[in-house]
């Protein structure tokens, strides 16, 4: 018999959650249940809504009405800050890194309890080899796809609870992207949670436990990744084309 899931299996609950920018709706009710130790797909039209999601639960952008509970406590009455003190990264799509500062400098001022673990740093370059590479140059010379792994680096120099990532393969090489894959299945394997935006389908095809699919700022589907890639008639109703397209 399967038992159902409690509170305390989710890491996160999204519960009729409202956002307005200005005098725009954008979310418009989002529900949403993230299994502790999962990586969670976040998938849907440009505009659905998905990176507005990332930013209310983030507290960048703040909920207009309903609830956002981390580990069983209310968050979106706090401030940024206070959120990423509980456990909680975010890459967000434009990577958002300081320029003028070299890499070390980024991943150090992520390292928010003090200086960076030597060994876990180690395990970063094993990913992403061209930030040792260039570890004193300026952020801002890196190109886009190094520009990223300095994104993705920053958001896990510390163990995370729930990592909060948009449009993570965005102008990286094949090859990196593979080694990003490999990252992810290692911070599942650590029980990381991962809330991942992405439009590379193969991708998220391959890593993904849970998937569902905003349109007009409403969730619209949500089950197993595996069960929406084998199904190629609902990902065009629900995404207006099908995985295999992007083989």
């Amino acid at each position: 018999m399967i038992m159902p899931n409690t509170p305390h299996d989710f890491i996160l609950q999204l519960s009729g959650v409202h956002t307005h920018i200005g005098e725009y709706h954008i979310l418009q009710g989002v529900d949403l249940q993230i299994p502790r130790g999962e990586l969670f797909v976040l998938l849907g039209r440009n505009g659905a809504g998905k990176s507005t999601c990332l930013r209310t639960i983030m507290g960048l952008w703040k909920a207009s009405q309903g609830r956002i509970q981390f580990k069983q406590q209310d968050i979106h009455t706090l401030a940024t800050p206070d959120i990423a003190r509980r456990g909680i990264a975010y890459v967000t799509e434009n990577m958002g890194i300081f320029s003028a500062l070299s890499v070390k400098e980024n991943l150090s001022l992520a390292a928010i309890n003090g200086a960076i673990d030597t060994s876990r740093l180690e395990w970063i370059f094993g990913f992403f080899p061209a930030l040792k590479k260039f570890w004193n140059y300026p952020a801002g010379n890196l190109s886009g796809g190094q520009k990223q792994m300095v994104a993705i680096a920053r958001a896990i120099i510390e163990p995370r609870e729930l990592l909060l990532v948009d449009e993570p393969s965005k102008g990286l090489s094949p090859a990196i992207v593979h080694n990003l894959m490999d990252a992810f299945r290692e911070l599942k394997a650590s029980q990381t949670s991962i809330i991942l935006v992405e439009q590379n389908f193969n991708f998220v095809r391959e890593l993904g436990d849970q998937v569902a699919v905003m349109d007009d700022g409403r969730i619209v589907h949500h089950g197993q990744m595996q069960a929406l890639a084998k199904d190629q008639d609902l990902q065009t109703r629900l995404l207006g084309l099908s995985m295999d397209s992007h083989q």
